[in-house]
Parts: structure tokens; C-alpha cells; sequence
């Protein structure tokens, strides 16, 4: 779970979309479908990694001051932007807060606050001030499988651009983070970000 800044070089591709919407709307309908039918069977489940270990805990790895480095890349792999991300993060109870501070490689900054509450089923739900709705969190094993949709604004236009965003614990000190961006199906890029607590 990041940020992700107003990119002025995907403007042109968001306006095209834009003008598209309704068009795109009835012929990704009936190809997603089609694909789901196809590919359903091999989708990745969070359930996969029950086994692996170390188990998450994120009450206790997302727990006092945090940094992370992450990329953004275009739907070519081309990298648009890189950043760091400076997290304080706490929790009462089920209730945690993660403060995050990004940094970008073109200077600009950017805040974001999340809120994430434990469910009596070990699972999460997030919000933050540009999350639509509620972030759902599946947690199994070293595993979160997060899905939500953000408010992306770009050149003065804010656009809804859905998240499939997956995190993995590689031990004590280091989670990875890798996001897959899409709008009606149609792949933006993707978002890879490496967590890191201080001893």
C-alpha cells in the first residue's frame, strides 16, 4: 500500500480512456467475461501461502517507524518515477494508522494516512482520504492480498483506477510489495516497493 503521484506523462493515455469509457464499458464486458471463464481456474488465491513462513503479523511488522523504496512502471515496463517512503505506523486495539511521507524522484511530495481495522476473521479492512470505498485485506501465511480502488488525479482530472496490490513477508525486517494497476480491465502498470525496519 503506497502512493501514487499525479503522472503528467500518462495524460494523454487517461484522456483517450476517458473518451472511451462507454465504448470500452461494452466490449471489455463481454471479452471479460470471456477471459474470466477461460483463466479462473489459474488465478493465484492468497490461500496458496498459508504455509509459508514467517507468518504475517501486521500489527507487528507495521508497528513504530518504517522506510521503503519503491518504482513505478508503465504498462511497457518502462520506470516513470521512483520514490522513498518514510511510515510511522501504530495501533490501538484492532486499529492501526499508518502515516505515510513520499518522497518522489522528480522532488514532489505527497502525504497519505491509512486506517486499518482487524476483523474477527484475522482479515482487513483499510480507508484512506483517497481510497474509494474500503480496501478489503485477505491475510494467509507470509501473505496480504489487498484490493481497492484509488482516486487518481492526473492533470486536473481525477480518475478511478483499481489496485490488485499483494504484499510478502520475507522475514523480520523486509516486505515486498508489488501493485498491479487497471481501469475496465486494461493493465496501467505496476507498483513494486520494498519495506524495511530499522534494527
Amino acid at each position: 500500500m503506497y502512493g501514487i503521484p499525479a503522472f503528467a506523462g500518462m495524460a494523454d493515455f487517461f484522456e483517450i480512456l476517458s473518451g472511451l469509457e462507454f465504448v470500452m464499458k461494452k466490449l471489455l464486458s463481454a471479452c471479460l467475461m470471456t477471459f474470466a471463464l477461460l483463466s479462473g481456474c489459474a488465478s493465484v488465491e492468497v490461500s496458496d501461502y498459508r504455509a509459508e513462513t514467517p507468518a504475517l503479523d501486521l500489527r507487528q511488522y507495521f508497528n513504530g517507524k518504517l522506510d521503503a523504496w519503491g518504482m513505478f512502471q508503465d504498462r511497457s515496463g518502462k520506470v516513470i518515477k521512483r520514490f522513498h517512503v518514510a511510515m510511522l505506523a501504530s495501533w490501538q486495539g484492532e486499529v492501526g494508522t499508518l502515516d505515510e511521507s513520499f518522497t518522489y524522484s522528480d522532488g514532489t511530495a505527497q502525504k497519505r494516512v491509512w486506517t486499518l481495522t482487524r476483523q474477527p476473521d484475522g482479515n482487513y479492512i483499510g480507508r484512506a482520504a483517497d481510497v474509494v470505498g474500503e480496501a478489503r485485506g485477505e491475510l494467509s501465511g507470509n501473505a496480504l492480498h489487498w484490493r481497492y480502488v484509488l482516486a487518481l488525479p492526473v492533470d486536473g482530472k481525477v480518475y478511478h483506477v483499481d489496485f490488485d496490490d499483494w504484499m510478502f513477508l520475507i522475514d523480520d525486517k523486509v516486505m515486498l510489495n508489488r501493485s498491479f494497476m487497471s481501469k475496465f480491465g486494461v493493465d496501467l502498470g505496476q507498483v513494486t516497493l520494498s519495506f524495511t525496519k530499522p534494527d
